[in-house]
């Protein structure tokens, strides 16, 4: 049985294809598009589907659409359309900014929900025509595949206790909105799945924190891990203010009452404006009240579920200042989150539930069950039957990835020089050592926000200097930090660990302190707070990575490398051997290490050259 999952409705459009439940592929359209989260949010793109990443994750399958079983769309727009239709149909304003909203939220609802409704037919019918081959043969009126339409939030949740290390847990996503779902909650065990409530619009955390991040001059729906990182700068003298207009409840709720920001913390920033303390200190409030609201959700959610580990998903869960302190609170014995939390992420969840669904139904479920759980909103708390699990998420390589003969092609083509390596983890070791900064484009490229040793741009951490040196390669704001990578064993050496953290912490999705007396020695590892979003590396979940951080130790006596995501600003991660040539050369970096071929600037191949010369 094979499923696609789709992502689309809002932003970071994504494809996600399971066969017989294991995952295959799954890639995000801005990596292919080279437009940043493949789209703004907005009515008039929803429309847009990831026609790229599907046909990426077909051709990765060796099939074609006419070959799919099922398709998982991560939204419903029945759900969000709710009562609001009138004789079954949905009046389409021709100048919607400038007609009364009536019932809905915006006036563009009515387009956003047709668009949606659509999606079955936009697959096949809006589908560019470079990419056709892999979906010819299949008509909309006739597909050969079954379309479900599931609830954003059950996405999200499905993505987190689906793909965790848990048999049984508590769940919860936090992001801006659904279809009228911003928050949820549920509990995984014995292959069946409760709903344990929800928070409903307008009131969302993930919203709040758009909007205070729209405030600061930054973009919302894009930014907000500045704001994050933004925080550590300042105090939270405004968290009683913001604390004001936020009231926790039973049962998981909670409430936001409207706020002038304006008037409560002066004018706007404007993009790329000067920030000063007042605008340091507004996120540092949101960031406080952001995670004491959320211990507090957590605590009633542990009582609630009475389970001892914690899955979360959404796009405020890769706030990892937030999932810091959730984890050291000791509400739950554990908590891992999805590596790709965002929406993204919901064309993995989508998946994931289809097809447990379905495996379950085919082997003799109760018929009489509903096929597919549509709303998280049902007062009778559903609790849905799914097969055994078949995977789960220990790694993220689930993107392109390119044999080093096709690069070496390019290579050629493109009459560059190059020099293959032997030992690609030793060389690469030297210029790092050298303090060079190297692009690394090395297997599968990453599925998520962060770039984990497949694309990613390496540097020394041991170089006070280089946090700048980097940030001014990338073109980002001069608050921003860098995050270290370190082998496994070595991780306790060198970071403060968590309890039961036996595993690590290899997808960059939690804050850890530096083991006293470290800091001196990797200082642009860390942030101003002496906290740093650390990756650790096994030897079995990317052996590459792992040589070239030992390689790396036995060069400069420290195995830590400062990691930062293989892009320029504005731009997605570069996703294949072209866009990572484009990036070298249109960037300070000094060297490119691709696939088993190394590419350096030609005048640091012409110091090197004079140095050998002198006697």
């Amino acid at each position: 049985m094979i499923t696609l999952g789709l992502n689309a409705c809002f932003h970071d459009p994504a494809a996600a294809l399971m066969r017989d439940g294991q995952l295959i592929a799954a890639a995000e359209e801005e990596r292919f598009t080279r437009i940043k989260h493949g789209k703004r949010p907005l009515p008039f793109t929803a429309w847009e589907l990831p026609w790229h990443a599907v046909d990426y994750c077909l051709a990765e399958a060796g099939i074609t659409l006419a070959e799919v079983d099922h398709v998982a769309y991560s939204f419903n727009p029945q759900l969000f359309i709710d009562d609001r239709a009138r004789d079954g149909g949905l009046r389409l304003p021709l100048e919607p900014s400038a007609e009364d909203k009536g019932d809905w939220e915006s006036p563009w609802d009515p387009l956003f929900a047709s668009y949606v409704s659509c999606a079955p037919r936009l697959l096949v019918d809006g589908v560019p025509h470079h990419l056709r081959a892999r979906f010819a043969g299949v008509r909309h009126e006739q597909a050969p595949y079954e379309w479900h339409f599931v609830a954003h939030h059950l996405c999200h949740q499905a993505s987190a206790f689906l793909a965790s290390p848990f048999e049984r847990c508590a769940v919860m996503t936090l992001d801006g909105r659904g279809e009228r779902s911003t928050t949820t909650y549920g509990r995984y065990h014995d292959e069946r799945y409760s709903t344990l409530g929800e928070v409903l619009m307008p009131h969302s955390l993930g919203l709040l924190y758009e909007a205070v991040t729209a405030h600061l001059g930054f973009l919302h729906s894009s930014d907000e891990y500045k704001v994050m990182a933004l925080a550590a700068l300042g105090t939270p003298r405004y968290a009683g203010l913001l604390r004001e207009h936020l009231r926790t409840g039973e049962q998981g709720q909670y409430e936001l009452t409207p706020l002038d920001m304006e008037r409560a913390f002066g004018p706007a920033r404007g993009p790329g404006g000067r920030l000063d303390e007042r605008q340091l200190d507004l996120a540092a409030s949101l960031q406080d009240l952001l995670e004491e609201t959320v211990l507090q959700l957590a605590r009633w959610l542990r009582e609630a579920s009475g389970e001892r580990y914690l899955a979360m998903a959404g796009g405020v869960a890769l706030n990892c200042v937030m999932n810091a302190r959730l984890r050291d609170s000791g509400l739950f014995d554990a908590v891992w989150v999805q590596p790709a939390a965002g929406d993204a992420g919901t064309a993995l969840g989508a998946a994931l539930w289809v097809d447990a669904r379905e495996r379950q139904l085919e082997d003799g479920a109760d018929s009489s069950l509903d096929r597919l759980a549509s709303t998280l909103a049902s007062a009778s708390a559903p609790v849905y039957p799914l097969a055994p699990r078949r995977w789960q998420m220990e790694h993220v390589y689930y993107g392109p990835g390119f044999e080093d003969q096709e690069i070496e092609a390019l290579l050629q083509w493109a009459r560059l020089d190059y020099e293959p390596l032997d030992d690609i983890a030793e060389r690469t070791a030297e210029l790092l050592a050298a303090n060079r900064v190297v692009g690394w484009f090395q297997g599968r490229m990453e599925f998520g926000p962060r770039a984990l040793g497949a694309r990613s741009i390496l540097a020394s951490p041991i170089d006070p200097a280089m946090q700048a040196r980097l940030n001014e390669l990338k073109d980002r704001e001069d608050f921003r930090p860098v995050a270290p990578a370190v082998p496994l064993e070595d991780f306790a050496e060198w970071f403060e660990p968590a309890p039961l953290e036996d595993k690590g912490s290899p997808f960059m999705l939690f804050i850890h302190r530096l083991q006293p007396g470290r800091r001196e020695r990797i200082p642009s590892a860390c942030h101003t707070d002496q906290t740093a979003r650390v990756q650790t590396v096994s030897s079995e979940g990317h052996p590459l990575l792992h040589r070239l951080l030992k390689a790396f130790e036995r060069h400069s006596g420290v195995p830590v490398l400062i990691n930062t995501s293989f892009n320029v600003r504005g731009q997605p991660i570069v996703c294949t051997p072209r866009h990572a040539l484009e990036a070298f050369f249109s960037t300070p970096l000094d060297a490119l290490v691709i696939g088993r071929f190394l590419l350096i600037k030609p005048e640091l191949q012409q110091l090197a050259q004079a140095g050998s010369r002198q006697p």
